[in-house]
Formats: C-alpha cells, structure tokens, sequence
C-alpha cells in the first residue's frame, strides 16, 4: 500500500490526487460538472455526470503520477453536502420544477426551500440546539420537505436519500454504511446517541412531515452509520473498471469537502513547529467558507452549526460556521463592474486577484487604509453564521462617480475585509460560548490570495498558518483512505505522518489593528441596518 487517491467533488469539477505514504501529491487531475438553474435560488446538478467525472479524474491522476493502479491501496471520498435522490435500481429521480429527469442533485447552495427551513426553525425541536438554533436551507431536512410538496411523484419514486459524500461510497462499493459527517452536519442525526439509527428523532421527523422516513424505519436515510476513516467497503468491479484501479481496495467513509480540508491542515506544524489543534480553527475559503473547530466537550453557540459529535476525528466535538459566498463573492464583485473587461486585459493572463493585489499597491503604499470610505456588507448570499439569516442581502457603501480600475480596486479589497470581518464575528461568537480561537488554518482556493491572508490576520487578530501542501482537500481525503486501508491505525496517525509542514502570518498591531476594529464597528453597524430596511419595508407590505 504505498499510494492513496484522495477524491473531492466540489461545485463545479471533481478532482483526483494520489499520495504517498508520506503526503506528498505525486499527480492529480480535475474534470468540470455542470450545474442547471431551472428557477432562481435553484441549482442542480447530475449524479451519473458527477461520476463520470469522478472517474476520469482518477485515471488522468493516477496516469500523472506514474504509479501503477495495483500500488494504489485505498480511496476516500469527499463533496459537497449535496441531496441526491435515488429510485428504483438507483436510477436518478428528478428534483427539477421543469421535470428534467436526469437532473437527480440538489447543490448545497441551492435556497429553494428557504420557507421551508424558517418552519422547521419555528418547530423549536430539540435537535436543533445542535445546529445553532437555526435550520439553514442549505441542509437536506428543509429540500426534503420541498420536494415532498411541490414533486410528489419524484417523492414517491425515491427510495433512498443520501448525501452527496454517502453516494459517491455507495457507487463504489454498494455498501450502505455512511459516515457520521454527513448525516450529523446536514440532516440532524445525533452521532452521539448511536451507530445503528438510534440517533434520528421519530417525533421531529414526522413534525415538519416526513413521517415516511420513520415509517419505512429509516432506510432510505440510514441505518448504519460510522466515523470517517472507516473501511465502508472494497471497490467493486464494475467501479474498479469505470476508475481503472483494482477490485476490492478499501473505500473509507466520506466526509463533506469542508471537513476534508480541515483534517488535511489541522494537524500542520507552524513555523514553531507546533502542531496541537487546540486553539486551531480551520478555515476552508473556495466558493464559500467553512469555519470548523475542535473540542473535548460539547460547545453550544447560537448561529453556529453543532456541537456535532465525531464528524471529524473519533471522540471530539466540531462546530462549524461559514459564509455562504466567499470566493464567489468577490468573483461577483468585479463581475458586475464596468471595469471588469479592462481588468481582463491588464491581467494579461495572470489571475485576476493578482492583478488587483498588484494595482492596489500601486494606489498606496499601505493598502489596508484605502478603504476608509468604501465599506462592504458581504451577505450577498444570505448570512450562514452567526446570525443564521439567509434572507439576508449584501451593500457598498461610499460610492463615487468613478467607475474605473481604481474603482473596482477599492470594491474588491473591501470586500476582502468584509470577508475578514465576517470570519471576526465567528470567532467572537465561538469565543463567549467557551471556543478559545487564536489560530486559523487557511486552505482552499484563497489560501492562494495574499490579502485574503493579510486581511485575515489583521482583521481578526490572528496567526494565521497556510499549509505548504497545495491540495489540502484532497489530502484530507487521502488520509483516511489510509486509515480505512490499515496504513495507519487511525486517522490521527495518519495526520501526524501526512500533514506537513506551513508558513505562518502574523497579525499586525498599532495603527492597522485601530483601522481594523473601527471598519469592523462599520460592518456591524450595516448588519444592524439591513435589519432594519427589512423590517420597515416589511411594515409596509402588511399596511
């Protein structure tokens, strides 16, 4: 067993990397995937081209690495906490308003079933104290009800219900084990209660109206569940052959591609060398952001996802916050200026965060203070955590007549701040209900973005620690192929061999530390606003 393939499926491509023993990424691949939106707030996608991509991925990755499928001892999956809803023979089922069949996965961003999700809020179940009070529609519960209601005959013809992670180790092995990641972070079994079904609550499934899945005894949402780093299962021939690795290697367990990425940096050693996750909050920043904290005992924080209970090591608590839009956010934000174009072309192929960090460097000699006037309220997508209130908009405020590339410059790193704030008001929530934060493991897409970085660090008063690993998702996968593979007897061991070493950011003080609390008053101040608008204009509707 010397190389293990780590698989992430994410929103738009699924992406393959083999490892070493060691961690080190010897070759990897990704193939696009499409997403339909039939309606607005909808978003979908479709689970054989999902796969199809899958394995491509695996055979470009495993063909750059330039090892041998029989070197290769395991597999871990891991995606998006998508719905995917299979029916007779696990033919697709539609979830689309237009009836298009093949179109058989709710993307987690998908906010269809808002209304949905502030009843279930209403209901005050008990499970709900461990997702913070709050049901998000981007949680499978609030779809479920959706589809239920408004495509009773897709209803009728599911037979089972998974989360995205869960397929992808059934089409694999044909085994029906799921992880705990999925099922406790997104559709609120209680891990802590038991392996074996114990975890769902009879009486708040059948109180928002899916007394069907109690009734048929949960089998079409689970019934077996185990923590990641499991073996679920061998791969099996006809998956073996559609991969183009060999029969019967282990499968471990999926995780959400967020937990992932956190396993994959969590454990790296700082440039003091230190590696202890306490303290440590995992920020996985891509399309959106997750924020992901260990501890010993359970932590319950208003607007915070979990407690959640051995969804990603064995034993400890996680709770998770987030941003709906991060990386999308500021693809949204040049999008929509009229100099975007002219970017393009002065980016001369270099991408575009580069080109903005270069011309804002231009602009000032401390870039941070350019935005005194120019502020963002980032919640353009709705707010995850902590407010928990994805009816939520996003603003700019302290706009000129200016619509030029400097413009668009001061756009971009307030937006940049924004996101930094956002993160800041995680960690205040964290921290008054006894989550003690002081570092931030950063991976994804914009670990690569030096001022979501600096930004980070200074905006929240943090070290922050980039692993020196490029594709910290995919080795977080890779490590509990290893684990599910006996390469190692569990998952922390195979973050200790694996993890790697980071480089470190340290928070500035002084006039930069002043500049920042003074716009994050600012940030807050325009939450507190929004509020407000939306209140009044309420008021008129029901005048």
């Amino acid at each position: 067993m010397d190389h293990f393939i780590g698989i992430d499926v994410g929103t738009g491509s699924a992406r393959a990397g083999v490892f070493d023993r060691q961690g080190k990424l010897l070759g990897s691949s990704a193939c696009p995937i499409e997403t339909f939106r039939p309606a607005p707030d909808f978003a979908q996608q479709r689970s054989a081209e999902i796969w199809q991509a899958v394995a491509r991925s695996v055979r470009e990755a495993v063909k750059a690495a330039g090892v041998s499928p029989e070197s290769v001892g395991g597999l871990g999956f891991d995606a998006t906490c998508s719905l995917v809803v299979a029916g007779e023979r696990d033919g697709p089922v539609s979830v689309s308003p237009d009836g298009a069949a093949d179109q058989d996965v709710i993307l987690w961003m998908d906010h269809r079933a808002i209304g949905d999700a502030e009843a279930i809020t209403a209901t005050g179940a008990g499970v709900l104290d461990h997702i913070g009070g709050v049901m998000s529609p981007e949680m499978e519960l609030p779809k479920l009800v959706w589809l239920k209601r408004e495509l009773p005959q897709s209803w009728q013809a599911a037979k089972k219900l998974w989360d995205l992670p869960d397929w992808l180790v059934y089409r694999a092995t044909g085994a029906t084990m799921r992880s705990l990641c999925s099922p406790v972070c997104k559709w609120t079994y209680l891990g802590h209660r038991g392996l074996h079904g114990e975890g769902w609550d009879k009486g708040f499934l059948a109180s928002i109206g899916l007394e069907d899945l109690v009734d048929d005894g949960f089998d079409a949402i689970g019934t077996a569940f185990a923590a990641a780093g499991v073996r679920a299962g061998g791969l099996t021939e006809q998956a073996a052959g559609e991969l183009g690795l060999v029969p019967g290697i282990a499968v471990s367990t999926g995780l959400i591609d967020a937990y992932s990425g956190a396993l994959g940096t969590l454990g790296v050693a700082d440039s003091e060398g230190n590696g202890e996750i306490e303290g440590r909050l995992a920020v996985i920043a891509g399309t959106s952001t997750c924020h992901i904290s260990l501890t010993r005992e359970p932590k319950f924080v208003p607007g915070v996802w979990g407690p959640y209970y051995s969804v990603l090591l064995d034993g400890l608590w996680a709770n998770e916050g987030g941003q709906s839009a991060a990386g999308a956010l500021l693809d949204a934000v040049i999008a929509r200026h009229s100099a975007a174009a002219q970017l393009i072309e002065k980016a001369e192929g270099r991408r575009l965060a580069e080109a903005l960090d270069a011309h804002l460097e231009t602009m000032s000699e401390e870039s941070a203070f350019l935005t005194r006037n120019r502020h963002v309220q980032p919640d353009f997508h709705g707010n995850r955590s902590p407010l928990a209130e994805p009816w939520r908009k996003g603003a700019i405020v302290g706009l000129t007549l200016e619509s030029g590339i400097d413009d668009l410059a001061l756009d971009y790193l307030a937006t940049q701040q924004a996101l930094a704030y956002g993160t800041r008001h995680i960690i205040e929530a964290l921290s008054a209900n006894g989550v003690v934060v002081d570092t931030l493991v950063v991976s994804g897409g914009l670990a690569r973005n030096r001022l979501y970085l600096r930004e980070h660090a200074d905006a929240t008063g943090c070290k922050v620690v980039v692993p020196d690993q490029t594709e910290p998702v995919l080795l977080g996968s890779a490590m509990i192929a290893a684990a599910a593979a006996g390469a190692y007897s569990d998952i922390t061991a195979a973050m200790a061999a694996m993890s790697g070493a980071a480089k470190t950011i340290e928070p500035r003080s002084g006039e930069i530390a002043a500049y920042h609390d003074a716009k994050y008053a600012v940030f807050r101040r325009m939450q507190d606003d929004y509020a407000a608008y939306r209140d009044i204009m309420s008021a008129a509707e029901t005048e």
